[in-house]
Formats: C-alpha cells, sequence, structure tokens
C-alpha cells in the first residue's frame, strides 16, 4: 500500500465539494446521485448530510451498502463501505453548515435533518496514472 498515495486521495476528498454516492434501490439496483461532501476523516470515514425523508435513506434503511466516489481531473478514488443514518443532537451541530438552511429552515434542529456516515471497507484508486485497491 502506497502511503504516497493514501495521503493523495484524502487530499482531494478533502478539497471536493461534491462526491457521487450509490445505493442498491428497492429492486436490487444499483442507484447514483450526486451529494455534498461536508467532513472525510482520511479515506476511512466520510460524512454526508441528506433529509430523513429521502429515498437515499430510505434505500440505506433496507441495504446499508454503498460506495462512495470522487474525481479531480484524471484522478478517482471509489470507496466502498456502509452507511450508518445518524441524528445525534451533538453530532448534527458540529456538522452544520450555513446553506444547510436551505434544505433545512428548522436549522440544526430541524427534525428531517441527519447524518449519513460512511465507513470504508475498501478503496480503489487511480491517480497519476497509478491503480492500486486496498482493504481497510
Amino acid at each position: 500500500m502506497s502511503n504516497e498515495l493514501i495521503s493523495k486521495a484524502e487530499a482531494i476528498m478533502k478539497n471536493a465539494n461534491v462526491a457521487t454516492i450509490a445505493k442498491i434501490d428497492d429492486k436490487g439496483y444499483p442507484r447514483a446521485s450526486t451529494i455534498s461532501s461536508i467532513k472525510t476523516d482520511g479515506v476511512k470515514t466520510v460524512w454526508f448530510s441528506t433529509g430523513l425523508s429521502s429515498s437515499k435513506v430510505k434505500f440505506f434503511m433496507i441495504n446499508n451498502k454503498a460506495s462512495v466516489c470522487y474525481r479531480e481531473g484524471g484522478n478517482n478514488i471509489t470507496l466502498i463501505g456502509t452507511i450508518d443514518i445518524l441524528s445525534d443532537p451533538e453530532l448534527k451541530k458540529q456538522l452544520w453548515v450555513d446553506w444547510f438552511i436551505n434544505h433545512f429552515p428548522g436549522g440544526v434542529t430541524d427534525p428531517n435533518y441527519c447524518i449519513l456516515k460512511f465507513t470504508t471497507n475498501n478503496a480503489i484508486f487511480w491517480i497519476d496514472n497509478q491503480y492500486e485497491e486496498i482493504v481497510l
């Protein structure tokens, strides 16, 4: 495992505003959508926000397996793992971003506001023409 490649992946993820997240829908098909990336903890953990009433949450409640992809230029980071749906008030407050008010008019205490915690099991990197798969 290349520590340099992981460091480059972490920098790309940290600087990204948007990621693609894929889930399995209720018919068993993959369904990808873009989502705002609000925080990363290396390549192991990524935090997103969405509404509890969203289709994402509906699908993750049935099947919490997911994949997250970041792209910058010709570089690609694909993460495979699981999603936890969290409503902890302190965590919601900690991860609140001002523009969320456009989606959650009740602010940090809006009952529809929740956090998606993605935990990586496997990562696939294509960075600077180097390919590597790792198990975390």
